[in-house]
C-alpha cells in the first residue's frame, strides 16, 4: 500500500461510497476517520465487503484507547491518532496492530518511541528539508514534504516537484491536505495527478497521504 486516502464524510453512506471509489481508482489504503458519525459501523461494513485483502483499512482520529479497542474490534488494521496516548499505544500493541500517534514535541516523539519499533516521520517546510535531512541521517526519524507540484518539469517558479523532493532525500510528501484545498483551490482532480506523480517518483513502499 503506496498511498492512504483520509476520509472523511457527513455520515456512514457517503463514508461508504468515498471508500469504494478510491478502491476503485486504485488507492487501496484507506484511514476512516472517527469523525464520521458512525464510525465503527462503516469500518465494520468495509471489513465485511472487502475481506479477500483488496483493501488496507485503519481507523484515524481516535483519542483514546477504548475508541482504538472498538475500531480494532471492527475490523481496523493500523490506528492514526492526532496525538500521543500512551494506554492507546499500549493497547495496539497488545493487539499487533500498527499505531501511528501524532507528535509536536522532542519529548512526544520520545515518549511514543518507547518500547515500540516505530518510524517517526517529520514534516517540514521546503527550505528546511536539506537541514532536516542531513539532522536525521543515522536516525529512525524519516523526513517529508508539505506539498509538491502538480507538474514533474516546466518554468513553474516558486514550485517544487517530487524529482527535487527526491534528489534532496526526502522519503515522505503530504499531498491534497485540506489547508491546500481551503486556500489554494486543491481539488481531487489534482489529487489523482500528485498521486500519479508521487508513485513514480517514490519507493511504492513509502506512506503517502492526502485529505478528502
Amino acid at each position: 500500500c503506496g498511498l492512504v486516502a483520509v476520509v472523511r464524510a457527513k455520515d456512514a453512506a457517503e463514508a461508504i461510497r468515498i471508500s469504494d471509489a478510491c478502491l476503485e481508482g486504485g488507492c487501496t489504503g484507506i484511514e476512516l476517520t472517527f469523525t464520521v458519525p458512525g464510525a465503527h459501523k462503516v469500518i465494520e461494513a468495509l471489513a465485511t465487503k472487502y475481506n479477500k485483502g483488496e483493501m488496507m483499512l485503519g481507523a484515524g482520529t481516535v483519542l483514546d484507547s477504548e475508541t482504538a479497542r472498538i475500531a480494532i474490534l471492527s475490523g481496523a488494521q493500523y490506528v492514526v491518532s492526532p496525538y500521543f496516548n500512551a494506554e492507546t499505544v499500549k493497547l495496539c500493541n497488545r493487539y499487533r496492530v500498527p499505531c501511528m500517534p501524532g507528535a509536536m514535541t522532542i519529548k512526544e516523539v520520545v515518549e511514543a518511541t518507547k518500547g515500540a519499533a516505530c518510524e517517526v516521520v517529520c514534516c517540514t517546510p521546503y527550505v528546511c528539508l536539506s537541514e532536516a535531512v542531513r539532522a536525521a541521517e543515522g536516525t529512525h526519524v524519516k523526513i517529508g514534504a508539505e506539498n509538491l507540484h502538480f507538474e514533474d518539469k516546466g518554468a513553474y517558479t516558486g514550485e517544487v516537484s517530487a524529482d527535487m523532493l527526491w534528489d534532496l532525500g526526502v522519503n515522505y510528501v503530504i499531498i491534497g491536505h485540506s489547508a491546500r484545498r481551503q486556500y489554494f483551490a486543491v481539488t481531487d482532480e489534482t489529487v489523482k495527478t500528485l498521486q500519479a506523480l508521487v508513485h513514480d517518483a517514490f519507493e511504492v513502499s513509502q506512506l503517502l497521504s492526502y485529505y478528502l
